[in-house]
């Protein structure tokens, strides 16, 4: 059986204690403890959980930064980039721009109103391999907002 990826951080935060690598060791917890808390909340998304947290530090970093505090935005982003490897593969554009193409033609969007629909249609086939910002973008894109 494959592991989960709350197997994998845990193993990755004994490797990180035993390395005596004390930020690493606290990115690796908070990262255990979302997964966790996901677990216990009955959903088992490990994948959307990640996104959140990652979408969390990317939002305080800027936050950070717009309040020029560039130490601890690079912090954040620094655990944003660590979330990121536990996360699957991300799309290329090309990928990207295939299934939002499929996804525009099977609902028949034809205008940016209908956004909604092409997302609904979209999200579950990504599986978490593209941002959502950068999917909807796109879509708007296609939709000639």
């Amino acid at each position: 059986m494959a592991e989960t990826i709350l197997e994998r951080v845990q193993e990755d935060v004994k490797t990180a204690m035993k390395a005596r690598e004390r930020e690493r060791v606290s990115a690796l917890r908070m990262i255990v403890n979302a997964l966790q808390q996901e677990a216990k909340d009955g959903k088992d998304d490990e994948v959307a959980a990640l996104q959140r947290e990652r979408k969390r530090r990317l939002d305080a970093a800027e936050a950070y930064r717009d309040g020029d505090r560039t130490e601890a935005a690079e912090a954040e982003e620094a655990e944003a980039k660590l979330i990121e490897g536990y996360l699957p593969a991300q799309l290329s554009e090309e990928e990207l721009g295939e299934l939002v193409d499929a996804a525009v033609a099977e609902s028949g969007a034809t205008e940016p109103k209908q956004m909604g629909e092409v997302m609904k249609a979209l999200m579950p086939r990504l599986g978490g391999r593209a941002d959502g910002k950068r999917v909807s973008g796109m879509v708007r894109e296609r939709l000639g907002a």
